[in-house]
């Protein structure tokens, strides 16, 4: 390999979100990466912070160029410039956008297990959150069409935000799902958010469909929020982008990402995506494989010395998402106990909806032997609470 990911490095004391924690704990939380993100795109970030100058900036033509090139390219889409907005995050997105187009009250749909922020965007502007619970059954997640299509007939529902691939569950939804929840949200007058971040981040050989490609019931319908900055581990440079082909839907979130002030890109914004989409494919290839890797790793390590415990199989994300369902008492307790007892902080499922409640999320995006160090952890803590509950 060209590139070192088993290289350990230190992130205490650099004001980390992940990593502002207590000497001894291991944090496998957050959707941040322990790489350092790849040397060109460090080059480039070196270079114009080398000229000194940080006054305000512009997008320039470079930015729109590279994200259009990565689309056709990795992802077998067409987008045009006039459909790219710069964004300083999907989430600032997302929430300007559910300000844009609902009204307070109405209701914003969303698929759950999902990303908690979801909820945040919806909640935190007054809007009314509609969980529509993914099937779940033998280790395998479904959309449960039926339940979607009543929400979505429900006249309060405005906006469906859609997680593609989807995240805590690392689904790639395929052509007929997308075309399926496409057609119905048109026939039920719901804009489609489909928040595909973690787009870059699919298994080796496996690629991922944007909503927006599968229809142009899908193109029209829907906004779509992009970044690099999962797969190149670049979220605190604050830099994304939003996709809207339909002229209508585009001004209105254009009007919102500019009242909210969040449509200017920092000195480092554009130019760290630039490098990110041109020169970052070999690293990030790489990366995909090693991710892979360590799921597999776990998966077994899990299999074997925490059977109680189910991974669920997942084509995206470097996040598994673990049935704990066989255990006793909850998992919240769980969770809490394994940090109190080993260090290792994982995330509670609770957070992803209701129906994520018997569910831990972990982060294997880190070297081989933090991954190892992690694991054990999780078989020490578990081991620790059960025996706890059995002598109670």
């Amino acid at each position: 390999m060209k590139y070192d990911f088993d290289q350990v490095t230190d992130r205490r004391n650099t004001h980390s979100l992940k990593w502002d924690i207590s000497d001894g704990e291991l944090p496998m939380w957050v959707a941040d990466m322990d790489f350092p993100t790849a040397p060109e795109i460090r080059s480039a970030i070196k270079e114009r912070a080398e000229h000194g100058v940080f006054g305000y900036s512009v997008v320039p033509k470079a930015w729109y160029d590279a994200y259009k090139a990565w689309w056709k390219n990795r992802h077998h889409f067409d987008i045009e410039q006039d459909w790219l907005i710069f964004c300083t995050g999907v989430v600032p997105a997302i929430s300007s956008i559910v300000r844009k187009l609902t009204s307070p009250a109405e209701k914003v749909l969303i698929q759950t297990p999902v990303y908690n922020i979801f909820f945040n965007s919806i909640l935190n502007n007054g809007r009314q959150v509609l969980e529509s619970e993914l099937k779940y059954k033998d280790g395998e997640y479904e959309i449960d069409f039926e339940d979607l299509e009543k929400k979505l007939s429900d006249p309060q529902t405005a906006l469906m935000i859609l997680c593609n691939p989807h995240n805590p569950i690392g689904k790639i939804w395929d052509r007929e799902t997308l075309a399926q929840i496409g057609d119905l949200c048109r026939k039920h007058h719901v804009v489609v958010l489909s928040d595909e971040i973690h787009c870059d981040l699919t298994a080796p050989g496996t690629e991922y469909l944007p909503f927006a490609s599968v229809s142009e019931t899908c193109r029209e319908n829907s906004i779509t929020c992009i970044a690099p900055t999962k797969a190149f581990n670049l979220a605190g440079l604050q830099t994304a982008a939003v996709v809207a082909a339909d002229p209508v839907l585009r001004h209105k979130v254009w009007r919102g990402l500019n009242t909210d002030e969040v449509a200017e890109p920092n000195a480092f914004a554009a130019e760290a995506a630039i490098a990110a989409f041109t020169k970052g494919a070999a690293w990030l290839d790489e990366l995909r494989d090693y991710v892979f890797r360590n799921k597999s790793a776990a998966m077994d390590f899990i299999q074997k010395n925490i059977p109680k415990l189910r991974v669920i199989p997942s084509q995206a994300t470097y996040l598994m998402w673990i049935d704990c369902s066989q255990l006793i008492g909850t998992v919240d307790e769980a969770v809490s106990f394994i940090r109190d007892k080993t260090g290792l902080i994982v995330s509670s499922g609770r957070q992803y909806g209701r129906c994520g409640e018997p569910f831990i999320r972990m982060n294997v995006a880190c070297p081989r032997i933090t991954l190892e160090d992690g694991l054990s952890r999780l078989q020490e803590g578990i081991r620790k609470y059960e025996e706890t509950q059995y002598a109670e």
